[in-house]
C-alpha cells in the first residue's frame, strides 16, 4: 500500500468514527433501542449516506412539502390577492362559495407550500390545525383556480393527505417530523438503524426496510401507499394508510377507489392525478412483474436528470425491453414512434386536464373515445385532436389492417 493510499485510508476512518462521535451526542443509542423504531429524519440518514441524499434532494419527493420559514423562495408565485381574485371571476361558475366569502390566503398565512412541478397549493393554520388553503396555483398556465372553495376549513390536512406529504405524521399529537417524502417514507422508522454503529453490519441492515430486497409486489406496494386514491381502513376519514409501514401489505391499511369512483373514466382507467398505483395495477406490466422500480429509480447516485425520474430517457426506456422487429400494424402508420405518446397518453389531471401521463401502457384509439368518452391516443397528441374520432377510427382500421397473401398454392415436388 503506497503512502497515499494509507493515508487515505486513514482518513476515511477517521470520518467513520468522527461520525459516530457525533452521532452519540444527538442521540441515546442505549435508550433508542430500547424503545419502539421512531422517525428520526433525512438529516440523520445524510450523516452516512450522503450521495444517496444528494440524489434526492434532486427528486420532487424531497420537495413535496416545503417550509416557507426557512426559504421563502419555494413560493413560485406572487401571493396577489387581486390576481387570485381576477382568476377566480373567469371560473365563478365553478364556485360552491360566493366570491366575496372565498379565503385567499396572504404571504404571511401560508407556512408550507406543497409541490412545484404541476401546480402548487398553500398551507396555513387555523385554531392549531393544519389545512390546505382553497387556492390553487397551476404553474404551467400560470392561473389561479379553487379547491375545495366551499368546505377547505373542515378538512384537516394531516388527516386528509399529511401521510403523503410530509415524514413521520403523527395524528393523535398533530405533528410530523420531517415535511416532505424523506428516506424513511420508503424505508420505515431509522432510530434503530441510525443507533447502531458502521461496525454492526449486518444487524444494522436489518433495523432498516430495503425495498430493492424486498418481493416485488410487497415493494410496490410502497410506492403505491401515496400513488394512489382511497380511504385508510384504520383511521376513520383519512385520506392516506394510517399506521402502514414499508414492507408490509397496503390492502390492509389502505382501500382504493373502484370502477365508478369520479375520478376514474368509465373503463376504469385514472382520471385523476397520484393514482398511478391504480392504473399499474390493471396493466400486462403489473402481470409481468414489471414494477415501478423497474422504470424509476429514486435516489439512484449519479440520479438522471430525465424528468420523471426514468432509467433511461424516452423511447430508450421501452425499448431496453420491447424490441421492435418490424414496422407492420399500429408500428407502420408512425414509423419514426414515440412509445408513450400512444401507450402511456396524457389523459389524467393534475394541474389541468391531460397534463400526465396514464400508467396502464395501452394504446388508446378514437373507438374507445367514441364507447366510453375516454381521451384517446390520436387526440391527445397532434393535429388529429379536432378530427371525429368515428373518421379516424376508420382510417385507422384500413391503415392497420395486414393485407392477406396473394397468389396460388404452389405443392411441393413428391
Amino acid at each position: 500500500m503506497t503512502l497515499v493510499s494509507r493515508l487515505a485510508f486513514l482518513l476515511l476512518l477517521l470520518s467513520v468514527f468522527l461520525l459516530q462521535s457525533v452521532s452519540a451526542q444527538t442521540m441515546d443509542s442505549k435508550k433508542m433501542l430500547s424503545e419502539p423504531k421512531t422517525y428520526v429524519g433525512s438529516e440523520v440518514c445524510k450523516t452516512c449516506h450522503l450521495e444517496h441524499y444528494d440524489a434526492w434532494k434532486r427528486t420532487l419527493h424531497s420537495k413535496m412539502l416545503q417550509d416557507v420559514s426557512k426559504n421563502e423562495d419555494v413560493i413560485v408565485t406572487e401571493l396577489d390577492q387581486a390576481v387570485m381574485k381576477e382568476d377566480f371571476k373567469k371560473i365563478e361558475k365553478k364556485l360552491k362559495t360566493p366570491l366575496d366569502q372565498v379565503y385567499f390566503p396572504k404571504r404571511e398565512d401560508v407556512m408550507y407550500t406543497i409541490g412545484s412541478q404541476w401546480k402548487q397549493r398553500y398551507l396555513v393554520k387555523k385554531d392549531g390545525t393544519y389545512y390546505i388553503a382553497p387556492t390553487q396555483f397551476n404553474i404551467d398556465t400560470g392561473r389561479w383556480v379553487n379547491y375545495h372553495d366551499h368546505d377547505w376549513d373542515k378538512r384537516p390536512w394531516l388527516k386528509k393527505c399529511g401521510g403523503c406529504h410530509a415524514t413521520g405524521v403523527d395524528l393523535e399529537k398533530e405533528t410530523f417530523l420531517e415535511p416532505g417524502v424523506g428516506c424513511e417514507s420508503c424505508h420505515g422508522p431509522g432510530s434503530h438503524h441510525a443507533s447502531l454503529p458502521v461496525t454492526e453490519t449486518f444487524k444494522k441492515r436489518a433495523t432498516i426496510v430495503n425495498p430493492s430486497k424486498l418481493t416485488g409486489g410487497v415493494a410496490t406496494q410502497i410506492c403505491g401507499s401515496c400513488h394512489n386514491r382511497g380511504k385508510a381502513t384504520k383511521f376513520k376519514g383519512a385520506g392516506w394508510p394510517v399506521g402502514y409501514r414499508p414492507g408490509k401489505a397496503l390492502e390492509t391499511y389502505y382501500k382504493s377507489i373502484e370502477l365508478g369512483d369520479k375520478h376514474l373514466y368509465a373503463s376504469g382507467l385514472s382520471k385523476g392525478h397520484h393514482q398511478q398505483y391504480i392504473d399499474w395495477k390493471k396493466s400486462r406490466h403489473a402481470d409481468s412483474g414489471v414494477n415501478c422500480m423497474s422504470c424509476h429509480v429514486v435516489h439512484q447516485l449519479g440520479n438522471p436528470l430525465f424528468k420523471s425520474k426514468t432509467k433511461l430517457e424516452g423511447d430508450k426506456l421501452c425499448t431496453s425491453c420491447h424490441e421492435k422487429v418490424a414496422n407492420v400494424g399500429a408500428h407502420s402508420v408512425h414509423s419514426f414512434g414515440n412509445c408513450a405518446n400512444c401507450h402511456m397518453p396524457r389523459i389524467a389531471k393534475s394541474a389541468e386536464s391531460g397534463d400526465i401521463r396514464s400508467h396502464v401502457f395501452t394504446a388508446l384509439l378514437p373507438k374507445d373515445t367514441i364507447e366510453t368518452g375516454i381521451p384517446n391516443s390520436c387526440q391527445t397528441c397532434h393535429k388529429h385532436k379536432d378530427e371525429d374520432p368515428a373518421d379516424l377510427q376508420k382510417r385507422w382500421d384500413v391503415l392497420t389492417t395486414r393485407r392477406a397473401p396473394a397468389g396460388e398454392m404452389v405443392k411441393a415436388n413428391q
